[in-house]
This record gives structure tokens, C-alpha cells and sequence, in this order.
């Protein structure tokens, strides 16, 4: 037997390794998805009101947010609001793109900085 034949085999399979879990970590991308987290349940900080993870104090905040597996945020299924309103998330990369703040301007704590949710998304109706 030849003693290269053994590296070779070794780096084959750690290149095989490599690229399944390369493959594994893009199956499992996630985004930041605002307005979808459930009282205490947002991941961290998105603004006044949220410190870091789990001090969110509403159902669907929206300057909460939550990862979610990339791509879902949009088609998540909501409760519409108190006045039948229907309530959809965001991506960081929606609210960035639309030159908004960190956050939807609905379902906010009371006492919020109007001033502050006036930059954020406004409701889509």
C-alpha cells in the first residue's frame, strides 16, 4: 500500500465534511423578522422598549424582532390587530431598504417615543 493513499483519503473526506456542512448552515440561514414575536419571546435589542432578548411586552411589537429561517418572515400567518387590521412582519433588509428605523410602527409599548416610531415602517392596509 502506498502511504499517500491514506492522507488522500483523509483530505477527500474532510473536503466532504466541510461541504455538507457547509450545505447545512445555508438550510438553516435565518433573518431578523420584526413585528412577529410574542411578548418576552424577541431575540434582542430593536429599540426603545427592548433591551435584549425576552424584554419585548407586547404580542407582535413592532420594533421587536426574532430570527426566523430566512425567507419566512414575509409569508408568516399573524392575528389580524383590534381592529381587524392585518399584521405582516419585516426583514432588517425591508426596513433598511425603505430608509426606516429599526421596527414597524404598530403594536408598540404605551408611552412610546412618537417621534421614534414615526421613522419606523408605517402599517401596510
Amino acid at each position: 500500500m502506498n502511504t499517500k493513499t491514506p492522507i488522500l483519503a483523509a483530505s477527500i473526506a474532510a473536503a466532504l465534511a466541510l461541504s455538507a456542512g457547509a450545505a447545512q448552515a445555508d438550510d438553516m440561514a435565518q433573518e431578523r423578522c420584526y413585528g412577529v414575536s410574542m411578548a418576552g419571546q424577541n431575540d434582542c435589542a430593536a429599540g426603545p422598549g427592548t433591551s435584549c432578548a425576552g424584554t419585548s411586552t407586547i404580542d407582535y411589537q413592532g420594533n421587536a424582532w426574532t430570527l426566523v429561517p430566512a425567507g419566512t418572515c414575509a409569508t408568516m400567518e399573524l392575528p389580524a390587530d383590534g381592529m381587524g387590521h392585518a399584521r405582516m412582519g419585516a426583514t432588517a433588509e425591508q426596513l433598511e431598504a425603505g430608509g426606516y428605523g429599526p421596527g414597524i410602527n404598530r403594536d408598540l409599548p404605551a408611552g412610546f417615543d412618537m417621534a421614534v416610531a414615526d421613522t419606523y415602517m408605517p402599517v401596510m392596509m
